[in-house]
């Protein structure tokens, strides 16, 4: 005796072809009634659809689009498990959708209707936002703050961070970019590893982290800056405004951020820009580095990829981020801050990594990667030495 249990979209087993792409054809159509019912903020057509319970947590985003497209359709008895990707889209932020896989569970009722009777992230995907709970949205000039579990005053204080910090990196930068930023603020760590569908221990101690597509094209869904509440909260008021422009510096590059991008110069950078007009000496912004050096230990190269790793090794990791910051501070400091934003983009324009950076360095600022690796050493001892 043979078992057919199949996701479906493809065939059902002997004479159920037929009743199996009748179900999938109904399930699309009360999905894209679901969807319709979001968009115009339709609570009892949403209900008529299913759950209503994550209507009221998403409520607040001012999406744009929103559908779901189902993917495979596995029926049980009087029920179903569907796999689905859901597209939505911010209005006013995101050039195009954000897509993202979905489980949901279905029901029918007593005269054969299926509904919606439970809807979360699929294996290996993410958490969205109103997955954690209801979404407060705050608007400022140049930010959407959206957070659960926090207040509104306190959304309004990271907006008015992120208003600081767009002009800045427009400043250092330019303002080849959207001048917006989009930050998802969770109630907690963990709330924060759900959302990068990660283990929360990767970012203990991490206040912040940006998600986008590196070397983006225009038509790619905006970057999200995801805050980490419990790290965020420690640091004082120049902490604070350093980690939203080192974010923020993220988003500005993100099109010029490429596979041909060591992670000592994207980091570099975005902590250079965060440091600017802070009053920091190098001592103050990099105390792990300035250690090893007064103790006679100089890197004898630039930070490697791995080196921003998260690890069980903080120092490593800190001495890896201070490290590109000098890096970049020197460039600015002795070829000069547009030099420092030419090579940034010529890096980030190369086919591949390999030679990108002897390249740009040839290119920009007219050294080799040996004389420029020996001058940031010299600077190293020269910035962080008493």
């Amino acid at each position: 005796m043979g078992l057919c249990l199949l996701l479906l979209p493809l065939t059902g087993c002997g004479g159920g072809q037929s009743s199996t792409g009748t179900a999938m054809a109904e399930v699309q159509q009360v999905l894209d009634r679901r969807s319709a019912a979001v968009l115009g903020h339709d609570e009892k057509a949403y209900a008529e659809t299913g759950t209503r319970s994550s209507y009221a947590d998403l409520r607040a985003v001012p999406l744009a689009d929103w559908s779901y497209r189902l993917t495979a359709l596995h029926a049980d008895g009087a029920g179903a498990t569907a796999a689905a990707r859901l597209s939505y889209r911010i209005q006013g932020y995101d050039k195009a959708p954000v897509t993202t896989d979905r489980t949901l569970t279905l029901s029918r009722t007593a005269d054969g209707q299926w509904y919606v009777s439970h809807d979360r992230p699929a294996k290996k995907s993410g958490q969205q936002l109103w997955d954690q709970g209801r979404v407060t949205a705050v608007r400022s000039s140049h930010a959407l703050v959206l957070g659960v579990g926090q207040s509104s005053s306190t959304l309004r204080g990271y907006a008015r961070l992120a208003d600081a910090a767009v002009p800045e990196v427009s400043k250092a930068w330019g303002t080849d970019w959207t001048r917006r930023v989009v930050l998802l603020v969770p109630g907690s760590l963990d709330g924060m590893a759900g959302l990068l569908g990660a283990p929360a221990s990767n970012y203990r101690g991490i206040a912040a982290v940006t998600t986008g597509e590196a070397g983006g094209s225009g038509q790619t869904p905006a970057d999200r800056v995801i805050l980490n509440p419990e790290a965020y909260a420690v640091l004082g008021p120049v902490g604070r405004q350093v980690v939203l422009t080192h974010e923020t510096t993220h988003v500005a590059t993100r099109a010029h951020t490429t596979a041909a991008t060591p992670l000592w110069l994207s980091e570099g950078y975005a902590d250079w820009i965060g440091y600017l007009d802070t009053g920091r000496t190098p001592t103050e912004a990099a105390p792990e580095l300035a250690r090893a050096v007064e103790a006679g230990e100089v890197p004898e190269n630039l930070p490697a990829d791995k080196d921003f790793g998260f690890t069980d090794d903080p120092t490593k990791l800190a001495q890896a981020y201070e490290g590109g910051w000098l890096a970049c501070r020197m460039i600015a400091g002795h070829w000069g801050e547009e030099k420092l934003g030419a090579f940034y983009r010529a890096v980030g324009a190369h086919k591949e990594r390999a030679g990108a950076v002897e390249d740009a360095l040839k290119a920009e600022l007219g050294t080799t990667l040996p004389d420029f690796t020996a001058r940031w050493r010299d600077y190293l001892t020269a910035q962080l030495a008493d």
